[in-house]
């Protein structure tokens, strides 16, 4: 057969590499309004639920349960679900209706009509919502600070540069799970010599980063999983009620937490029981709501495969970062794990929450090059700062990130790591060397430093966690070796474990330890020339890139 050369252009293009699949919504191969997704209703009898969304009282299972008995006003629920969904939808989008008065009305929604409002909105006025809806009233980011080799002194100079330059959380994983506590107190120390302020944590199995934090090694946590079907809870050994328990621990030591859901999962394991996939989802944020967690990170984050493969998937998530929102949960929205080759869809993917602004528009910017990121990639790292801060100026849309100059980067990058090694000392951990120390300020990523002796580390490590050194020892080794500007960043950061503040809906800190949160920095648009908008101070700063020229100085 005779090609055209047009198609076989195309079929060179990077997009050609990505994964597309027709529905199957019988298995939950489906984004939404799936067939057998369940027809809004409740019915209330002697003030007990005896049928939600269809289904009997009998045949409820443990998220029904759960979300009638914590989530759900059943004092208003008959007549908010008594309402058109259009009309509600209208409600949602339109910014003369007060944003206090939307989340009123969710908690009188069921799943299923909630899922039907939402179905209303197009991704324009899905974004037009978002803009009302989001907690915080100003915007922010997160960002992964990991490598191959689990190195301390690159993830701590990483973590320092990706401070710098304007993120206000920062997560790291490890490659090898052993690495855990030095790749916890690397990025902890990083981060706390860009800026003072940073939240850190360490994203690994749920015993060793419920110990991490109570050491004071790490200041959030977000990698609590919940499902939305019952199969999958109980495959991972969890139910709703386990979730509460350990969202309590944390919150309970002073540490800020978040759950993590996203639409895919449930039909990634094999158990999504033929509904789709923002049904499911949209039952994980009603439970996040009932257990009483601040927030969520959503977005479909590991499983964006599923829904980027099929039709309308990329909606799918909007519409369930939008309905977190809704019920007033923090939301990280995402553009975490990339899910395609082509430039052009993982940009058009990260517009949707950059545009209208979210509590942290990614949930896992790769603040190292992509092939160091042991969260399996990001759709956007350090090769995209100029990129991303030509966007921000181009629009005039604060995306969380800031210019920097090159010599107050390699400044930085060299004190954390200068920092790291100290501690290190001082605490018996393995030496980092003044070669790696030199190695870590100039690096592009991990295979420009020096490989370190895994088993000698993995011995300086379990030597230290049984010693059991917390935070405070960090402090006073800080202290004792001229970082005394760090040391204070971080022990100020342990305080907050005893005043709470940071434990409010979508909390972050400023560089002088102020939190700024949901409830004094509230989400007040209504339209036109309200809400968040650019301060001068800093639009003069997201217009200063390195790449623009002075029009004064050319030819002089």
């Amino acid at each position: 057969m005779k090609r055209s050369k047009r198609f076989e252009v195309l079929e060179q293009r990077p997009i050609s590499k990505d994964g597309f699949v027709k529905e199957w919504p019988e298995v939950g191969l489906i984004a939404m309004n799936g067939p057998q997704d369940p027809q809004p209703g409740i019915k209330i009898e002697n003030g007990e639920v005896v049928e939600l969304d269809g289904k009997r009282k009998e045949d409820f299972d443990m998220l029904d349960s759960f979300i009638i008995n914590y989530t759900l006003d059943l004092d208003m629920v008959e007549d908010v679900m008594a309402m058109d969904s259009q009309e509600l939808a209208h409600k949602i989008v339109d910014f003369h209706v007060p944003r206090e008065e939307i989340t009123k009305l969710v908690l009188g929604m069921t799943p299923a009509k909630i899922v039907e409002v939402v179905s209303y909105l197009n991704v324009v006025e899905m974004m037009m919502a978002v803009q009302k809806m989001r907690a915080r009233k100003t915007p922010s980011n997160q960002c992964h600070v990991t490598n191959v080799k689990d190195h301390p002194a690159l993830i701590a100079a990483d973590a320092a540069e990706a401070a710098l330059r304007g993120f206000d959380e920062e997560e790291t994983t490890v490659g090898i799970t052993r690495y855990a506590p030095s790749n916890a107190i690397a990025l902890l120390v990083g981060s706390q010599t860009g800026r003072p302020g940073i939240l850190s944590q360490c994203s690994v199995e749920e015993a060793t980063e419920l110990d991490l934090g109570m050491r004071g090694f790490t200041a959030y946590a977000e990698t609590v999983s919940v499902y939305g079907t019952e199969q999958v809870f109980v495959d991972g050994d969890d139910t709703p009620w386990s979730k509460s328990f350990l969202a309590s621990a944390y919150a309970s030591r002073g540490l800020k937490m978040r759950y993590t859901s996203g639409s895919g999962s449930e039909v990634q394991m094999g158990f999504a029981d033929g509904q789709s996939m923002l049904y499911l989802e949209t039952r994980c944020l009603y439970i996040t709501k009932g257990a009483g967690v601040q927030g969520i990170q959503n977005g479909s984050i590991s499983c964006i495969g599923i829904p980027g493969a099929v039709p309308n998937g990329i909606r799918t998530v909007l519409a369930e970062n939008l309905i977190a929102m809704l019920l007033d949960l923090e939301c990280a929205s995402g553009n975490d794990q990339t899910f395609t080759h082509s430039r052009t869809r993982r940009t058009a993917r990260m517009l949707i929450e950059f545009l209208p602004g979210t509590d942290f528009i990614f949930s896992g910017y790769a603040a190292e090059p992509n092939y160091d990121n042991m969260f399996a990639g990001s759709t956007h790292d350090v090769d995209d700062y100029d990129d991303y801060l030509a966007l921000q100026r181009d629009l005039k849309v604060d995306g969380g990130l800031l210019p920097v100059e090159e010599e107050e980067v390699i400044r930085v990058r060299n004190k954390a790591a200068r920092a790291l090694q100290a501690v290190f000392a001082e605490i018996g951990m393995p030496e980092i060397t003044d070669e790696e120390v030199e190695a870590v300020t100039y690096a592009h990523g991990s295979k420009d430093v020096p490989d370190r002796d895994v088993r000698a580390d993995f011995r300086g490590i379990e030597e230290f966690m049984n010693e059991g050194i917390t935070g405070v020892e960090i402090v006073k080794a800080l202290a004792q070796n001229g970082f005394e500007d760090v040391a204070e960043s971080l022990f100020n950061l342990l305080k907050q474990r005893i005043s709470g503040d940071y434990l409010h809906t979508a909390a972050i800190f400023d560089e002088n330890f102020n939190c700024i949160s949901a409830v004094n920095n509230k989400n007040d648009y209504a339209g036109p020339g309200t809400g968040y908008r650019i301060s001068e101070e800093l639009w003069s700063k997201l217009k200063d890139i390195r790449l623009a020229l002075d029009p004064k100085e050319i030819g002089e």
